[in-house]
This record gives structure tokens, C-alpha cells and sequence, in this order.
């Protein structure tokens, strides 16, 4: 199986925010005579090809600091980064950062920048430092599983190596290759002095008398430092400049806030949360009460919630036919007393019935007084219990999180760090491998669990995949190796926490694939343990569950231990599934449970603390200073730099909405408000809200970065098998369950038309310049007249400019990239460029970059338009099954977001607003509703703007109403300017689609409330 890779925009804007800050560098690939170096060796006839260097071209002197500020400080508006008042660091060249989330792909970014480097401007050379060899080894891998995905993006493949000081060769041909040249390095190989100073220093005979850093230097690289908060120390910045750095990237998710030089892009862990670009995190805590009311033990599971009364499952002592009490699980129900369960156990003869099990609050309540929570473990409890409480729970979560994804294609696995290998495998006399404690405990509980799962209908192919693996094959160790080939303890340095193990890494890494395999012949392993000094080595997508198995506290950080896990998982066709692949459902599908060896509200405090040190630089508080200067963009796409007048009506909207407290802190309002698609922007800013609600959302909010608590979801939505059944329902079933496809006749020469008038008006494009500073020049007085050309005119001052065609040695096939980014025939991107305008084309020898993405933006938004004009939809013979209803696990809180429902087809309906919790109930209560339906994400309208998923579906009864069947989508605000336009193109299309399949009998329409639910219903 290998992974897929796609194009993500949020990578390109990375890139492209790296490429922006040098627009008007010239493409070029100079050359050079390496040194040759001295001693014997053989020459020959290639000698002066083989000696060939290829360097990158420097920084064109027309390119001045000032005008490479301007350009920073433009990408950084257009980013919502506080502009640098100066080229910081550069005294070492030139200093970019980017700041990304752990788990979104920051390796993936950062190849891609150097192929759009290469690309722009021709530079080739680039040298990759990392702080360990477990990254190392991750980036090397990395490299590997991109290499055809971006050869086949780009038409070039990129040679990459790590370096070896024994393999000496590999730097000769860095410097005199033509290609993309990549150089991995820990920083570790650089950076000893004295006695054990690196032979990368050194003159070496084997490298003809040459130091391998005086090769690399004359390359002028570019520098990629990954996680310079790791390597950057005081020495090795020193060791760095030998480098002859000409830029320096500095990627991670944890700056170190005195290391950050001229932020170009963030991507922190509250915007790739909230973007929903890595895993949503659980926490499943287990709490030692140490209650002095008992020595008895319990441990409760959970709490149980369905159409019946509640149960609970706990974990209790019982006395085997051998007279020894072994620790035991079992649903109880109330009244149910323990010590019959426990067959006469005297530690729970004094009151353990079960008086009250309460699924607002996850207790239960026995009759002598003591109530436990959900978590809670109580009585004599020792070390070896609780790692064992924790294996189970992983377990249980697990086969939760597997039978729910089983079919959809995805394989689960879950991830033990344990910090001796001896836990998990033993060796005897003759020096076979046993079981550790933990794997014992494994198979124990995994055999105990599988033994008492209940099983539904209709699960036959799971139950076969369960069966086919037997518990000694579930699970497998990932740990050093020692010379016989026996499991030992990596080895990790002094005030260190990562081992330099390169064999435990290369396995690692080579089974990431295999792993991700579900075929039980091939890949019977879900369960692995792995020592946790190998920690960084781990970044495999498919972990769903981490569980510490420490024996005591260690320097490990929360972050970096739900780190490992926060990916975005890919199914068997090596498929990312995110929001592209699963629409709404992709934080359904996309949970990191991770299992607690604390309490859940002192792990989620723990991890929000860490989550806020690193996102330090958000703004705490909105403030009319948030939005002055802010560069954003209309809902045409035009830029506008928001005014201090309108950044004050703003702000004074939002006090007067009630949106934010006296401290700028934002309120349950707001949130609200958002949920419902009710906000209210100024006047003022009305054509610009998408983007001041963009400017509002980069406030922190430690509400956004709390984990969710495993146990909170304690409702499993049952379907009601009697409304599934019922007549009104097969009826308004096999009146919407049908599948259509939609067609598209526009009009091109209509469309060719629209094109060239947007075109003409919109169309502007910056010119590629040069600005040649000679003596006290004269200052350019505006950016407008720069971009105008006006400051190019030659002047008796010696201050002049001149404009830049597109360079020679780049070929751009205008027609063909045109082709490509708006899918319209050549015929047809013809005839817009010729009916556009001269000036208008003109530009594109100005810029031939810009001028291809702007025009093909502005053609793609006129196709837009016309597609949804010009839509029609067939009816498939395919339709939706009901397994759409049954298959997916929907949870919630009893109280929070979930609630008891009568006429809904499931016994509870969850809710994601006070708008739908309001709307149900009034459904719920009405004598006229029959049965509804909250529609679940499996079920989609394809429109040319994406999968649509409706709201609601619902049957009124016969004779009550004029309209008995009718398709919802509730909205907080029924103004269409209110609606993002691709909403308001794919509500469109939804009543092109229901008018095809059900010929007038369902009335699809976007109602506010219940009220205008009625209103439409009865017309």
C-alpha cells in the first residue's frame, strides 16, 4: 500500500510566501570551477565537466534590502503577521521563518518550497539540518514516499542523501550536479570541537587535501533548519555561518520566541485545528480517588445510555472456584448488589447495590453513600493494576474506534510507550523470548474483551477480521536490537530524551506502509509497543490511541506525546481522509484518544497550558488595533487594507452585538452567533466580513484548544427500528434516497465573452522590477507609482529603473497552464486573449507568474457563475441505502449537545447549535411532524462546488399540511448576501437535484426557524 499524496492550498501558501519575498530575482543557474585539491589522482577527459560546480545565483544587487523588506512586509499583511520593521538576522543572509503544526505536513511544505524555489529562480542547492537522527531518518523517509508525486508535478526529481563523513563522494557530486541538490544533516555532525571535532572541518587526503564545508560553501545553499528551537544552540548558530548560508528557512510548530526572524507563514495548533487539518484529540483519564470510605475496589468503565434505563460498567473483585479474587468487569443495573456478584466477597457486603446511575454527570451511587465517576479507580490499587487498567482501556477504545471505521477502509492501530523493554519481552535461560508483564496483560484483557463484545447484526466481516487474528499476532515490539538480535533499551544521552538508535528508526520506518495494511495475512499487527526514547521516530498516520506506560514522571511534554498521533489518517487506497475525502465527518473520523495515566482535567489543563505557551504570539483580546492595516479580501477577491475609521466601527459593533467583554475577551454570544450563522459585522465592513471574522478567529481561545474528554460522549445514537419501519418514513425514503448526476450546458461563447470583460476590468498585474540605488538616491514616493511604472522613468539624478520581460531562459506555454488551471479548451483560452485588451495583455510579459494565476482565477470565477446558471441534474438508478443511517457511530453528551428525542428516527438526536437544538424540539412537539431526520454526512448531493450534505429531512402527516415531505437546511440568517456564494451555489444545485428525482413531491428550501418551516410547508 502507498500513500497518496494531493495538493493542499494551505502548503502552496507556505511555499509561496517563501518565493513572494524575492519577486524580481532573475532566473539563473550560474556555474563555477570547483577546487580540484591537491595530491595524486588520476585525470581524466571529463575533468573540467566533472569539476563543474553549480551554485545558486546570489541575491541580484538590483535587489535591494529595502525593496526585499516591502516585499516581506506585503506577505506578512496578506498572512495577518505583524510586519518586521527590518530584515532581522541579516548579518547571516537572509532569514525566513514558517511556523507549522505538528502533524499538517511541515517535510512536505518545505520540498515543495524548494521545488518552487528552483522553479522562480533557478536556485538548486539546499541543506536540510535536523536535531536528531530520529528526524533524520523521518525527512529521509519523507523524501522517498514525495519522490514520484512531485516528479510528476513539477518534471524533475530531486537527488537527496544524508551525509556521511565516510562517504565523501556524495559532496563532490552536490556541488557539481545540475539537479536539485538536497543534503540532510544532523546537527550533530557539525558541531564537536577539540579533540572530537568532525571531519567536515577537516583537510582530508581522502578528499584530496580539500575540507568537505569549503565544497559546500561555495554552493551558497539555501538552509532549511527543521526545529531550530532543537538545534539552534549558541555554538551551532556560530557553525552554521560557515555554511556560507545565502537564505535560511526555519521550520516548526515551537519557535523559540527570541529565534523567530521575519515570520512569512503560520500555521499554529489552533488554525490547523480549526481547519480541521489534524486529528481531533481525546483524553480518556483514570483518577486514583484514594477514598478512605473503602478498601474495596472499583474501577468504573463508563456509563451506558440508550433507549432503556442506564447501566454501567465496572470493574470489581470476584472469588474464583480457587477461593482467590480476580478482577472482573460486568454491566450492572440498578439495584444489582455486588456482593452476590462477587460471589460472597466480604469487602462488598456493607451496601454495594447500585442505587443511581446518572448519565449527566457519569456516576454511579451505591446505597451505602459512596458515588465514582466515569475514570474513577477506588480501593488498594498498585502500580501493576493501573498500567493494566490502562492497557484495557486502550484496548476498549480501540475496537470502538475499529468497528466504527472497519468500513470505511481504515486500519486502526494504537501505539504503547513503555520505558524498560523487560515489561514487554523477557528472555529465558536459553535465551528464547517471552512475554513481558505488559504483553501479558495484553493478551489477557484483549482475550477477555473480545470475549464478552457484543456484536450486531450485519458486522459478519468484522467479526471474521477479529477472528482471523489471534492475540499473540495483534501486537509486536518496536525496539533497539542488540548484536544477537535481542530487544534492549535504546540508549539515550545525557539530558536527552531521544535515542540516536539509526536501525530501531530504518524499521520503523520501513514498516510504515506494511502497517498501514489491513490484510490480517500480511499485517496482523494493530497493537505496537515501542520504547519511548524512539518517540520521534513514530508519525504514522493510522494512530488513533497512545497510551504511556510509565513507571514514573518523565521530561516528556503532553504535546510531544500526542504529537505521534496527530496526523490525518489514510485508508487502504493510501487515501488521506480529510475534509476533501469526508466533508463534515472528518473530526468524527480523525480522533486521537490518548490514555492517561491522570485524571482527564489534569492532562487537558497540562496540554492547554503547553497548547497557550505556543500560540503565545495570537492576541489575547479584540481590539480596535486588531484590524488596523489588516490586508484582506473582499468577496470578489480584491484586496482592501482595513482603515483605523473602519477598524473602530468594527470594534464598536462588536461591543454593541455583545460579542466581546470589557477585557476583549470574546463571548458565549459570539460563538453562538457563529454556530447559527447569525454574526453581524459593521455596516462598514459588510463586503469584507468573511475576513474580519477571519481577524476575530485568530484571537486564543482556551475553550478551541481543550481536549475532549473520552467519556463525555456517553450517548451512541440507536436507530429506531419501528421508524425505520414505519410507512411514512419508506415513503419520504424512497422519495429523496435517489442518486443523480448533474450535467452542464452553458454557453461558451456566452462564457468566452464574460471572461474578457472581467478580464479587461480586473486584471492587474505588478511588474517583475528592479531598483538600482546608486549614491543619495531619491526615494520611490509611492507603491502605486511603482507598480504603475512611474518610477522608472530615467532621471537626471541617476536614480532609474527598468522593467523586466519575462526572462529568457523560461518558457512559459501560456495557452497550455491556462489550459490546465480552468479546464477550458485551447479554442476557447484562445479567443479570451485575443479579445482582451493590449494593455491588459500586455502584462503578462511584465509578469508572466502573477498574470497566469490572476487570469485563470478570474476566468474559473466566471465558469463558476455560469455553471450554476446552466445546471441540470439526471436521475441515477443507483440510491442511498438505509445502511447510511446504521453504519456510522454518531455520539454525545447527554445535556450538552445531545438529546432525548420521540419522533426522530434515532432515539436522540445530537446537535451542533442552539438554532438545531431549538429546531428539533419544536419537530419533536409538533402533532402535524410524523418523522424526521438529521441527515447524516453519508448522504450528499455532488455539485461542481463540492459534496453538499442537507440538514433535515422530514414526513408530516397526510391531510395536515399541503407539503408532506420536505429537505431542510436551517440557517441562523435567511439574507443570501449572508451566505458565502459557494453556500449559496450548492444550496442551488440541491433544489435542481430534488426537483429532478422527486418530480414536485419533496420541497427542498432554507428555512431560519420552525415558524418558516410552517410558512413554506402550508403554502
Amino acid at each position: 500500500m502507498k500513500i497518496q499524496y494531493k495538493h493542499q492550498k494551505f502548503q502552496a501558501d507556505a511555499a509561496k510566501a517563501v518565493v513572494d519575498v524575492f519577486a524580481g530575482q532573475p532566473f539563473m543557474t550560474p556555474t563555477y570551477m570547483m577546487d580540484r585539491g591537491s595530491g595524486y589522482y588520476q585525470q581524466s577527459l571529463t575533468d573540467d565537466i566533472d569539476f563543474t560546480g553549480w551554485s545558486n545565483q546570489k541575491i541580484v544587487p538590483e535587489l535591494t534590502d529595502g525593496l526585499i523588506l516591502e516585499h516581506l512586509q506585503k506577505v506578512q499583511r496578506l498572512n495577518q503577521i505583524a510586519p518586521s520593521s527590518k530584515l532581522e538576522g541579516r548579518g547571516s543572509g537572509y532569514n525566513l521563518t514558517i511556523e507549522m503544526e505538528t502533524g499538517v505536513g511541515k517535510t512536505y511544505t518545505y520540498i515543495k518550497t524548494m521545488y518552487e524555489l528552483n522553479r522562480n529562480y533557478g536556485w538548486s542547492k539546499f541543506i536540510i539540518v535536523v536535531p536528531s537522527i530520529a528526524i533524520r531518518e523521518g525527512v529521509y523517509k519523507s523524501f522517498e514516499m514525495t519522490r514520484d508525486h512531485f516528479a510528476e508535478e513539477y518534471g524533475k526529481k530531486i537527488r537527496f542523501f544524508i551525509y556521511n563523513s565516510s562517504k565523501l563522494t556524495d559532496i563532490d557530486k552536490f556541488a557539481s550536479d545540475s539537479s536539485i541538490n538536497v543534503m540532510i544533516i544532523n546537527s550533530q555532525a557539525f558541531n564537536a570541537k577539540g579533540k572530537d571535532a568532525r571531519r567536515i572541518y577537516m583537510k582530508l587526503d581522502e578528499f584530496r587535501s580539500r575540507r568537505p564545508i569549503d565544497i559546500i560553501a561555495k554552493t551558497n545553499p539555501i538552509l532549511i533548519i527543521d526545529e531550530p528551537q532543537s538545534v539552534e544552540g549558541k555554538q551551532t548558530k556560530e557553525n552554521l555561518k560557515q555554511f556560507n548560508p545565502m537564505i535560511t528557512l526555519r521550520y516548526s510548530a515551537t519557535h523559540k520566541s527570541d529565534s523567530i526572524y521575519n515570520m512569512v507563514y503560520r500555521l499554529d495548533a489552533m488554525e490547523a485545528y480549526n481547519k480541521r487539518l489534524v486529528k481531533k484529540i481525546a483524553v480518556k483519564g483514570i483518577t486514583e480517588t484514594g477514598s478512605t470510605a473503602t478498601d474495596s475496589y472499583l474501577y468504573l468503565e463508563s456509563i451506558n445510555l440508550s433507549k432503556g434505563n442506564p447501566t454501567a460498567t465496572l470493574q470489581f473483585e470476584v472469588k474464583m472456584a480457587s477461593g482467590a479474587p480476580k478482577k472482573k468487569s460486568r454491566i450492572v443495573t440498578e439495584g444489582d448488589n455486588l456482593y452476590d456478584y462477587s460471589n460472597g466477597l466480604e469487602e462488598y457486603k456493607n451496601g454495594f447495590v447500585v442505587s443511581r446511575i446518572d448519565g449527566r454527570d457519569d456516576s454511579v451511587e451505591f446505597i451505602n453513600g459512596i458515588k465514582i465517576y466515569a475514570g474513577d479507580v477506588v480501593g488498594a490499587v498498585d502500580e501493576d493494576q493501573l498500567r493494566r487498567i490502562q492497557i484495557r482501556e486502550t484496548i476498549l477504545s480501540h475496537l470502538q474506534r475499529e468497528r466504527q471505521l472497519f468500513y470505511k477502509g481504515i486500519k486502526v492501530l494504537s501505539l504503547f510507550f513503555i520505558d524498560e523493554v523487560a515489561n514487554y519481552r523477557e528472555y529465558d535461560a536459553a535465551n528464547q523470548p517471552v512475554n513481558g508483564k505488559y504483553a501479558v496483560m495484553f493478551e489477557e484483557e484483549y482475550e477477555d474483551i473480545l470475549n464478552n463484545m457484543q456484536l450486531s447484526l450485519g458486522e459478519d466481516d468484522y467479526i471474521k477480521y477479529l477472528q482471523s487474528i489471534p492475540a499473540s499476532k495483534t501486537h509486536a515490539g518496536y525496539f533497539s536490537v542488540d548484536g544477537k538480535g535481542k530487544m534492549i533499551n535504546s540508549k539515550v544521552g545525557r539530558k536527552e530524551t531521544t535515542s540516536d538508535d539509526v536501525s530501531a528508526y530504518e524499521l520503523i520506518m520501513k514498516n510504515k506502509e506494511l502497517l498501514l495494511d489491513r490484510d490480517p495475512k500480511k499485517s496482523p499487527v494493530r497493537f505496537i509497543f515501542s520504547h519511548s526514547a524512539l518517540r520521534e521516530g513514530w508519525d504514522n498516520p493510522n494512530v488513533f490511541q497512545i497510551c504511556t506506560l510509565k513507571q514514573s514522571s518523565n521530561d516528556v511534554r503532553k504535546r510531544q506525546e500526542v504529537g505521534r498521533g496527530l496526523r490525518l489518517c489514510v485508508n487502504q487506497n493510501g487515501e488521506r481522509m480529510d475534509v476533501n475525502a469526508l466533508g463534515n465527518d472528518v473530526h468524527n473520523v480523525n480522533v486521537l484518544t490518548v490514555i492517561a495515566s491522570e485524571s482527564y482535567d489534569s492532562f487537558a489543563k497540562g496540554l492547554q497550558t503547553e497548547m497557550a505557551e505556543a500560540v503565545a504570539d495570537r492576541p489575547k483580546a479584540v481590539t480596535r488595533d486588531l484590524f488596523v492595516d489588516k490586508l484582506v479580501k473582499d468577496d470578489q477577491g480584491n484586496e482592501f487594507l482595513i482603515t483605523s475609521d473602519v477598524a473602530s466601527a468594527i470594534h464598536y459593533d462588536l461591543i454593541v452585538n455583545g460579542y466581546i467583554n470589557k477585557l476583549g475577551e470574546l463571548t458565549d454570544k459570539y460563538y453562538e452567533d457563529k454556530a447559527n450563522g447569525e454574526i453581524k459585522i459593521a455596516e462598514e465592513a459588510k463586503d469584507i466580513a468573511s475576513g474580519v471574522i477571519e481577524i476575530i478567529d485568530s484571537i486564543y481561545d482556551s475553550k478551541a484548544m481543550k481536549p475532549e474528554n473520552a467519556r463525555s460522549n456517553n450517548v451512541e445514537l440507536q436507530v429506531d427500528d419501528e421508524k425505520l419501519n414505519s410507512k411514512e418514513f419508506k415513503a419520504l425514503w424512497s422519495k429523496i434516497n435517489a442518486k443523480s448526476v448533474y450535467v452542464v450546458d452553458f454557453d461558451t461563447d456566452e462564457l468566452i465573452r464574460k471572461s474578457i470583460a472581467s478580464l479587461d476590468s480586473k486584471l492587474r498585474v505588478a511588474k517583475i522590477y528592479f531598483k538600482v540605488e546608486t549614491g543619495a538616491m531619491d526615494s520611490i514616493n509611492s507603491k502605486e507609482d511603482l507598480i504603475a511604472g512611474a518610477s522608472f522613468v530615467k532621471e537626471e539624478s541617476g536614480s532609474y529603473g527598468v522593467s523586466v520581460a519575462a526572462n529568457s531562459n523560461v518558457k512559459y506555454d501560456l495557452i497550455g497552464k491556462l489550459v490546465d488551471e480552468t479546464g477550458l479548451t485551447r479554442k476557447a483560452i484562445i479567443a479570451i486573449l485575443q479579445g482582451i485588451q493590449p494593455y491588459v495583455f500586455n502584462q503578462f510579459k511584465d509578469n508572466p507568474e502573477e498574470f497566469i494565476t490572476k487570469a485563470a482565477q478570474l476566468i474559473n470565477d466566471q465558469k463558476a457563475t455560469a455553471i450554476i446558471e446552466h445546471i441540470t441534474y439526471d436521475v441515477l438508478d443507483e440510491q442511498y441505502g438505509t445502511d447510511i443511517f446504521t453504519d456510522p457511530t454518531i455520539k454525545g453528551k447527554l445535556g450538552v449537545n445531545a438529546m432525548k428525542a420521540k419522533k426522530h428516527l434515532y432515539d436522540h438526536i445530537v446537535y451542533d447549535s442552539s438554532n438545531e437544538r431549538d429546531f428539533a424540539t419544536d419537530l419533536d412537539t409538533n402533532t402535524d411532524v410524523a418523522v424526521y431526520v438529521k441527515l447524516p454526512d453519508g448522504f450528499y448531493i455532488s455539485t461542481p462546488v463540492g459534496h453538499y450534505n442537507p440538514d433535515w429531512a422530514i414526513a408530516f402527516y397526510e391531510g395536515s399540511v399541503k407539503h408532506i415531505y420536505f429537505v431542510a437546511e436551517t440557517k441562523g440568517s435567511m439574507n443570501s448576501m449572508q451566505l458565502r456564494l459557494i453556500e449559496e451555489s450548492k444550496i442551488h444545485c440541491a433544489r435542481e437535484h430534488f426537483k429532478a428525482i422527486s418530480n414536485g413531491n419533496v420541497v427542498y428550501d432554507v428555512v431560519d426557524s420552525y415558524t418558516s418551516l410552517m410558512e413554506k410547508v402550508m403554502k
